[in-house]
């Protein structure tokens, strides 16, 4: 009868998944809406309240029967975002995101000081990449610098959420990567990256503590009350979406890719050791079971796909229909869609570029093909560069809100010449942490989990959802792809 619950806490919403792992089922899902605050600078920030708030939505969607169920809690955040706190724990100013792009000078000067991107690789296994935390502290010592006066603990917004739960503070391994200060390889802090960002300053002491990926910690008595929740309620350590989708994907042992299309796209899969990459053409992520987790980050996925909607007044829930009647390569119209600035290729500067319009191909259903089209050229690009490292894979999992469409799947399967398959559960991350706190409270109880086993035994994947590579489509979006790459060379020297 125990339910294990999951929190997402993305760009565009939180998601609550709460499972029931004797049923094998999900007993109740739920959601709300968040704001973002974007700027002509690049900026994209969220208040840390809007998070709390949704949180509270969520739990209060819930039966109370449910919610008397439960029993642990695990919590999934979007990556690299900055959450500054003073030493009351109170927030100093809106989170910046992991799609800020305004720090990008940032990214540079705490390189150059280091000795430039290939000495931040050797030091920490990643180069600081546009959206990456590190680049927001000399960026708020700058533009707030009353905050940055103040600042006590930064945090990433699962971290937040986290003490929001249970007043501790903590960090676990996985997110850690996406700040640029982690030694991915050792799992500690790169002192040197620490000084490189501020050198008048022991950032260090102002970071959570790192825990193991299978520690939990009580829920605070006064929010178990506020959310219905009893009060022996356990927190597990959580971590980003990213790590979350993995395990809610079934991606804890080798062989398995899983992409996630959602407001970002993701490529990520699982290594026994630390994939460093001396180019930085991944990232070198340690995951959240003790393992690693080789990524690949674009970030304008669905973005993408919902500026045209928005532009030409459907909603994307149409988009499969408007679709049917168009072709693989829509007619020679082709998309750049940078419209947040580029992580994969990396263009933080980048902006978003139509190519191939003609009197007859520009229609709105090409538009939207386009664009759907640029944002799976865009992750191809990336998985180029894993094929290239010698990594195999024979299929793809499929998560987010674009594997809910049929169009995507297919695509996904032609561009990639390789089988989709979709989890029942489309919502990795938030099932993900569902199942990571199953397995980190099973294990504080002294039982000898094994995540892969358990994750081999609950994530189920939806044959009915499933695509196979069509050879004639897999031949014309290779001729577009081809064309993708060539003026993907063209426009770099105007975003350097």
């Amino acid at each position: 009868m125990s339910l294990y619950v999951g929190l997402d806490v993305g760009t565009q919403s939180v998601k609550l998944v709460a499972y029931d792992p004797d049923a094998r089922q999900v007993a109740a899902t739920s959601g709300h809406a968040l704001e973002l605050a974007a700027g002509d600078d690049g900026s994209r920030e969220q208040r840390a309240e809007w998070w709390i708030e949704a949180i509270r939505s969520c739990f209060a969607q819930l039966d109370p029967a449910l919610r008397e169920r439960v029993v642990a809690i695990g919590v999934s955040g979007q990556q690299h975002g900055f959450v500054p706190l003073d030493r009351d724990g109170n927030v100093l100013a809106p989170a910046k995101l992991w799609c800020d792009t305004s720090t990008a000078a940032e990214c540079d000067l705490i390189m150059d000081a280091v000795g430039g991107a290939a000495r931040s690789i050797e030091l920490a296994g990643n180069p600081i990449l546009v959206g990456y935390t590190a680049s927001k502290l000399p960026w708020t010592r700058i533009h707030r610098s009353q905050a940055y006066a103040q600042l006590a603990s930064i945090m990433l917004p699962h971290d937040y959420v986290n003490f929001w739960l249970t007043g501790e503070r903590w960090m676990e391994c996985g997110d850690a990567s996406g700040t640029g200060w982690l030694d991915v390889r050792n799992r500690h802090w790169s002192e040197e990256m620490l000084r490189a960002t501020d050198p008048d300053r022991d950032l260090g002491a102002l970071l959570p503590p790192l825990v193991e990926a299978d520690a939990t910690f009580p829920i605070a008595a006064h929010i178990a009350d506020a959310l219905g929740l009893p009060r022996n309620v356990r927190v597990s350590a959580g971590g980003g979406d990213n790590m979350m989708a993995a395990i809610g994907t079934g991606n804890v042992t080798q062989g398995v890719l899983s992409m996630s299309l959602g407001t970002s796209g993701t490529l990520f899969a699982y290594s026994d050791r630390a994939m460093v990459d001396d180019a930085g053409r991944w990232a070198a992520f340690c995951d959240s079971t003790g393992g690693w987790l080789p990524l690949i980050c674009t970030m304008n996925c669905t973005v993408a796909t919902e500026a045209v909607g928005k532009l030409c007044s459907f909603s994307t829930k149409e988009g499969d229909a408007l679709l049917a009647g168009t072709r693989p390569g829509a007619e020679g119209l082709l998309m750049l869609p940078f419209l947040n600035g580029e992580r994969t290729p990396n263009l933080p500067n980048g902006r978003g570029s139509l190519f191939g319009m003609t009197a007859t191909n520009f229609t709105v259903a090409n538009l939207y093909r386009a664009a759907m089209e640029g944002a799976v050229y865009s992750l191809k690009n990336g998985y180029d560069a894993f094929v290239d490292a010698g990594m195999r894979f024979e299929a793809i999992r499929l998560t987010g809100g674009g594997s809910h469409s049929a169009v995507w799947r297919q695509m996904v399967a032609d561009v990639f010449g390789l089988p989709v398959d979709v989890p029942e559960q489309a919502e990795g991350a938030a099932f993900g942490a569902a199942l990571q706190a199953l397995w980190a409270t099973t294990r504080a109880q002294g039982g000898n989990a094994d995540l892969a086993a358990l994750a081999a035994a609950h994530v189920r994947l939806e044959p009915r959802l499933s695509a196979h590579p069509h050879a004639e489509a897999t031949a014309a979006y290779a001729a577009q792809y081809a064309r993708f790459l060539s003026h993907l060379d063209a426009i770099r020297p105007l975003y350097a």
